[in-house]
C-alpha cells in the first residue's frame, strides 16, 4: 500500500502563510542590531574584530561577523516561521526599532559615551 501525502488546500477564507517573509524583515534587523553591536564592542576594546582585508582594517571582520548573524537568524526564523501566518506590524515595529539601534551605535558620538 502507498502512503499519500496531504498538502494543505488554500480557499479564499484561510490566510496565507507569510513567515518567510516575515523572517527576512526580522533577520535584517537583527542583523544591523549585531552590527552595531559588533562596533561598540570593538570600540570599548571587549571584541577585536580580525582584519579580512588589510586595506579596509577591522571593519571588513565586523561587517563579516554581522553577515554571520544575519545569516543565522536569517535561517532560523525561516525554519520556524515559513508554514505560519504572522501578524506583520509587530515584526515591520521590530525591525525598525532594531536598525534604528543599530545605526546609532555605529556613530562615534555613542562611542565616546562608552
Amino acid at each position: 500500500m502507498m502512503a499519500t501525502r496531504t498538502v494543505p488546500v488554500q480557499t479564499a477564507d484561510s490566510p496565507e502563510a507569510n513567515g518567510s517573509a516575515m523572517a527576512s524583515f526580522m533577520a535584517a534587523g537583527i542583523g544591523a542590531f549585531a552590527m552595531g553591536v559588533f562596533v561598540l564592542l570593538n570600540e570599548a576594546s571587549v571584541l577585536v574584530a580580525p582584519t579580512l582585508y588589510g586595506p579596509a582594517g577591522g571593519v571588513t571582520g565586523r561587517t563579516t561577523l554581522a553577515t554571520i548573524v544575519w545569516l543565522v537568524a536569517w535561517g532560523v526564523l525561516h525554519s520556524r516561521w515559513k508554514s505560519h501566518e504572522i501578524a506583520p506590524r509587530p515584526i515591520y515595529t521590530a525591525t525598525l526599532i532594531l536598525i534604528g539601534l543599530g545605526v546609532l551605535g555605529t556613530f562615534p558620538p555613542v562611542w565616546g559615551l562608552l
